[in-house]
């Protein structure tokens, strides 16, 4: 057993100043006892990072470890491609698999996915195979699309669906939401999480405390939106996060990685902007996914470390998250690492 003690760690919701590591069997576990360390480690230890929205297809899965990121959510791709990704540790990765949609509907002609990214579905009867499809290529969430921006939205006979279906399998069901009403019609019937944060309209103050009332989660990928540009879909977004939160509603920190010039790990921008909306970054970003694929088995234990100590300044918090690195349990013991 080896014994490491770190500036600080965030365990448990909240932060520990020095606190004390054992390894073994390459897992990272708390020492309680007193004891001195084999290793100290001028960092700050967070055991999880979570981008909830990306396309590992459109990144480099390395990349995205090496910037901090522990766990990431694929959230559409050809499934047969994804379904390797499911065996990677480092990040360990959750699939969708296809996105799931009527015949016609988005991203079918969108350009930005191979082919078998889409899985168009012709009518309500049709659902339970399209669901059935996904798990069967190690998809753990569904993720279906409502986009009346791009063209024709499955109806609520199919939406119902394909929840259902996924319900029958345990699966939790994401929902890419655009398009006036979209957001209503997805919480309605029954989606989990929202894929983006509403930018197409302002909610209602009603809607959004029935939405947290009712758990909804919303990823927020504000950055996507002009990528640094202040449009008004960002600040629809922001504002509708901002309202969101006070009631009570999780945001969960997810960048769409990507789709378009993002950073590929922390995203200090995206993670600024939460801070602005009124979000409390650490959940946001160490929440568990809904259907999220627990670890293999073998190999170490995976986290993420940031140099020094967590700073006392809120507007600082995301810079310093943004210097975030992924590192394995092998790595932390290795010599001389700091």
């Amino acid at each position: 057993m080896t014994l490491i003690s770190f500036a600080a760690a965030y365990q448990d919701n909240s932060w520990h100043h020095s606190p004390l590591f054992e390894v073994a069997n390459r897992r990272l576990r708390r020492h309680t006892a007193r004891a001195t360390p084999d290793i100290r480690i001028d960092g700050t230890l967070i055991p999880r990072l979570v981008d909830h929205h990306v396309h590992v297809g459109l990144v480099d899965p390395v990349r995205l470890f090496a910037g901090g990121i522990t766990h990431a959510i694929d959230l559409g791709w050809d499934p047969q491609v994804a379904h390797g990704w499911t065996q990677l540790n480092a990040p360990v990765i959750t699939i969708a698999g296809a996105l799931l949609t009527c015949v016609g509907g988005y991203p079918k002609n969108a350009g930005w996915g191979p082919t078998a990214s889409t899985r168009e579905v012709d009518g309500p009867d049709a659902a339970a195979a399209a669901v059935a499809e996904q798990q069967a290529a190690g998809a753990s969430v569904i993720k279906v699309t409502l986009n009346s921006d791009a063209g024709p939205t499955p109806s609520d006979a199919l939406l119902g669906g394909l929840i259902a279906a996924a319900r029958a399998s345990d699966l939790p069901v994401y929902a890419h939401a655009q398009g006036a009403g979209q957001a209503e019609r997805a919480f309605t019937a029954g989606v989990d999480v929202l894929a983006h944060a509403p930018f197409s309209e302002m909610l209602s103050d009603e809607l959004l405390t029935a939405m947290a009332a009712k758990r909804m989660r919303w990823v927020s990928t504000l950055r996507i939106h002009g990528w640094g540009s202040q449009t008004r879909e960002v600040e629809v977004a922001s504002d509708n996060i901002r309202r969101f939160a006070a009631a009570g509603g999780q945001v969960l920190y997810g960048t769409d990685a990507g789709n378009g010039p993002l950073t590929v790990g922390l995203n200090a921008h995206e993670l600024a902007a939460l801070v602005d909306a009124g979000v409390d970054l650490l959940p946001a970003l160490t929440a568990a996914a809904p259907g999220e694929r627990a670890r293999q088995t073998n190999g170490p234990d995976i986290v993420a470390l940031v140099a020094g100590v967590p700073p006392t300044d809120t507007a600082a918090l995301p810079g310093w998250l943004g210097t975030a690195r992924g590192v394995s349990v092998d790595a932390l013991q290795s010599e001389g690492f700091s």
